[in-house]
């Protein structure tokens, strides 16, 4: 946020020492008065400002403190996070120690010296700033749907609560969706959810292995089973043994090694390369791919009995482009991480870098999100993240015909960005939006939005 964007208030009855406020202060902020107790809670209340600067003689008696601390109360009672600065004549140290005391951020004693109040004002700013952001990190790690998954959308919330659901009981589960998407993160937050928590979550790219490795992989094998089997090796599933077993991709298993994994599925039990022994085994299977099974199926590619029996529940994973917000606040949250890691002082998305994350269709989800602003972080020159640096254009948006849902949609994704954009501020959005905070409420309850 730019300085002019910053609300001061100064609460200051001596007409000539408003003005010569004014003419210091006003080109660096945006500046609100009042005169009086009864004006000064008007403007808190309208405006939300994150700094007051406050005159302890105030009317009905300027030359006693009674009202100033009286109205420095109630600021606080009703805004605790806004700081204060209370100023006081030469001969009133004691009343504006006793102005700390009660909760004023800082003082500042008359005569007034534009750089030394600039330079408490300035600092005020800051410390409210990072207060505001320190909340909304703390609310966004609240308000995360599973461990490990930055999601706001409804979208991606039907996709948490499933797993919730799920996560208590041994279904075999199915987890679908594009590259990118964070089924593994899903996977493994069904694992910390479930009874076998304290079991090893082990999990298995089946693409990344060759076919003629994958088997002795998952099933293990004796010793003296092939060539260089010098001894007896636990596959993945025998290792999984009481936790739950993770088949990324399983969409790309070889139709052979499906038929062993339908056998395991129904019978529980296991068969190492070379061994005779049957070794059953207490696993939970979770299963992803981001390939079209029934598609497969159609094609002779993948067999529909173990289709059904890998998909007792099916969990579908939104890409990021159909989550609505989501692409912003998991961009602030990579810029906090990567500015962090390579010691950049970069504050923020500028304007065109925030439009260009909404529109762009992000075609490697969450995983092309990341790396694009970890490229930004390490290439951004200024103290902002630009389109630029990100190398992302912005894009005009397809819409449909029904005018209804035309509205409702626009109207709905609106106060997304709007919120997104403010950081979860409701005074920001609504500014930002051009209508009034009840009025955001009500689209707030309307689209079920939670800021």
């Amino acid at each position: 946020m730019t300085r002019l964007e910053q609300t001061l208030l100064i609460v200051e009855d001596d007409p000539g020492l408003q003005r010569q406020l004014k003419w210091c202060f006003g080109n660096e902020y945006q500046l609100v008065t009042a005169e009086t107790q009864a004006s000064a809670i008007a403007q808190l209340r309208r405006y939300e400002p994150a700094v007051v600067m406050l005159d302890l003689g105030l009317p009905p008696d300027p030359t006693n403190a009674s009202e100033g601390l009286k109205t420095l109360s109630e600021i606080l009672s009703l805004a605790p996070n806004t700081k204060v600065v209370v100023v006081t004549g030469n001969d009133e140290k004691q009343i504006a120690v006793q102005a700390v005391g009660m909760g004023a951020y800082d003082f500042y004693q008359k005569p007034v010296d534009p750089d030394l109040l600039g330079l408490i004002l300035a600092r005020a700013f800051r410390l409210h700033e990072l207060e505001q952001e320190n909340q909304v990190l703390s609310r966004v790690g609240e308000a995360a749907p599973l461990e490990g998954i930055l999601a706001n959308s409804p979208e991606m919330l039907v996709a948490c609560r499933t797993v919730e659901k799920i996560a208590p009981t041994d279904v075999t589960s199915l987890i679908l969706g594009e590259s990118g998407t964070g089924k593994e993160l899903l996977a493994q937050a069904l694992h910390r959810l479930s009874p076998r928590a304290e079991g090893r979550f082990v999990a298995i790219n089946c693409a990344a292995i060759p076919d003629t490795l994958l088997e002795s992989e998952l099933f293990g094998y004796e010793r003296g089973a092939f060539t260089g089997a010098e001894k007896q090796t636990l596959g993945r599933i025998e290792y999984a043994n009481s936790g739950t077993l993770f088949l990324d991709e399983v969409g790309d298993l070889p139709m052979t090694l499906q038929a062993k994994l339908l056998r395991f599925l129904q019978e529980r039990v296991i068969e190492r390369l070379g061994g005779r022994k049957e070794i059953p085994v207490n696993v939970r299977v979770v299963c992803a791919t981001h390939r079209d099974l029934r598609q497969l199926i159609e094609e002779g590619k993948f067999r529909e009995d173990l289709y059904y029996r890998i998909s007792e529940v099916a969990v579908a994973v939104p890409p990021l482009r159909d989550r609505v917000g989501d692409a912003v606040l998991l961009a602030r949250v990579f810029l906090q991480r990567f500015t962090k890691d390579y010691g950049k002082p970069i504050r923020g998305f500028s304007q065109d870098a925030l439009a260009a994350i909404e529109s762009h269709p992000w075609p490697g989800n969450v995983r092309e999100l990341e790396n694009r602003v970890k490229r930004a972080v390490i290439m951004a020159e200024g103290n902002q993240v630009t389109a630029a640096c990100m190398e992302l254009e912005t894009t005009d948006e397809d819409l449909g015909f029904n005018l209804r849902e035309v509205r409702e949609s626009a109207e709905r994704r609106a106060v997304i960005r709007a919120i997104s954009h403010a950081n979860s501020n409701i005074s920001r959005a609504a500014e930002i939006l051009g209508i009034t905070r009840p009025t955001l409420y009500s689209l707030l309850n309307k689209h079920s939005i939670k800021a």
